[in-house]
């Protein structure tokens, strides 16, 4: 059984920028998702396509307005996996502005920020897919797209998810519930 650690208290900075990131959080689960409507409404055709992992003159026909709102739907669920874990974040923030840092809450925070990011990471592979569909089922016969990526911004996520989980499981180590902890 390992010895218990006095907890340095919290600075007063470590608290103002804590309830700084909770407000940032929440503010992002406000705005990410009427940017990416917005986005969807105005964005060149070309540029969607691209970011589907299409080149960018595949579409050969005016995208209608129900394949940009789908398109919207599909980023959307991905981002709400997202947004999700911000939620998370947000939480673990609040914690650490009222003083509260090394403990199990916030350990659980953080491996739900990771999750929900490596989820996120997951359906944003699947719905490019779908995306790529989307955006060239109004081509003719012949012409219309499948396309699947993986690249360096989802590895990088990936990486980062498994980063925040393994921190937390370090953190979480002496703080941690016996079921937690087998966990690690």
């Amino acid at each position: 059984m390992s010895a218990l650690v006095a907890t340095p208290p919290v600075t007063q900075r470590v608290q103002y920028l804590s309830r700084l990131l909770a407000h940032a959080c929440l503010g992002l689960i406000v705005l990410l998702p009427l940017a990416v409507a917005i986005y969807w409404s105005v964005a060149d055709a070309s540029v969607l396509a691209v970011r589907a992992n299409l080149p960018p003159n595949v579409i050969t026909t005016p995208l209608q307005s129900w394949q940009r709102v789908a398109g919207a739907v599909l980023t959307e669920v991905m981002l709400s996996l997202l947004l999700l874990g911000l939620w998370q974040a947000r939480r673990c923030f609040q914690q650490f502005s009222s003083g509260q840092i090394f403990t199990g809450a916030a350990v659980q925070c953080l491996r739900h920020f990771a999750g929900w990011t490596l989820a996120s990471v997951i359906a944003g592979m699947l719905s490019s897919t779908a995306i790529s569909v989307v955006l060239t089922l109004g081509n003719p016969p012949g012409l219309r797209h499948i396309a699947i990526g993986v690249g360096t911004d989802q590895l990088f996520t990936v990486f980062f998810a498994a980063l925040v989980w393994l921190m937390a499981a370090v953190i979480g180590q002496d703080s941690a519930p016996g079921w937690l902890a087998r966990m690690t």
